[in-house]
């Protein structure tokens, strides 16, 4: 992405390489692929620099729109991001004067928080990996034949597990804790963990 700078500010920016006409002059789109980047600075084209040191992860932040700046006296453009906005860990309860204003009942979920998403989902990892052996439940259930020691074992395993992720991700205080939980980080012995660690899966 490049942009054009005319009478010191940004007039314009180029997504993809194109014809264009600067001033009187008419310049073929392949300047971009043969031009230095100085020949390009000369007739006021800047190739953007973009910094994504304010971006968040999106599952848990609101990012802003990103900010287009022109330093003349290092001859750069950059578009950088403001501060992210959390997005609620919790759910968002309809207040009195909503109540008042016809929007909802007061003390009722408005808007449901990362915390109730987050454990929806993992309620649906859960129903995926159980499924993997209703089988062997409704087996037993249709012909009495005896559910395999390992797969009760795995079944119990699971939904221990879910209980102790449900519980880490209720309390988390914050939303930079709930990312805290899903957080990857090399240990010592290279292994690769998160702190809501992960449900046990059937070994095939």
């Amino acid at each position: 992405m490049h942009a054009i700078i005319t009478d010191g500010s940004i007039s314009k920016y180029i997504n993809h390489p194109k014809p264009l006409v600067i001033g009187d002059v008419r310049y073929p789109a392949r300047i971009f692929s043969v031009w230095t980047a100085n020949e390009l600075a000369a007739i006021g084209i800047i190739e953007v620099t973009f910094d994504d040191s304010n971006k968040k992860d999106e599952t848990y932040y609101i990012n802003t729109n990103q900010t287009f700046t022109y330093d003349a006296d290092a001859g750069t453009v950059t578009a950088a991001y403001g501060d992210a906005t959390a997005k609620a860990h919790a759910d968002t309860l309809w207040t009195a004067q909503d109540e008042t204003d016809g929007k909802g009942t007061e003390g009722e979920v408005a808007t449901r928080g990362l915390k109730y998403n987050l454990i929806q989902n993992l309620k649906s990892q859960v129903a995926n990996e159980l499924a993997r052996t209703d089988w062997y439940i409704t087996r037993n259930a249709e012909k009495s034949t005896a559910i395999p020691s390992a797969i009760s074992t795995h079944r119990d395993a699971v939904r221990t597990k879910q209980a102790q992720m449900e519980t880490a991700i209720t309390n988390a205080s914050d939303t930079p804790a709930l990312e805290t939980l899903y957080t990857y980080t090399e240990q010592e012995d290279g292994s690769v963990t998160r702190p809501l660690g992960e449900l046990p899966r059937l070994e095939s």
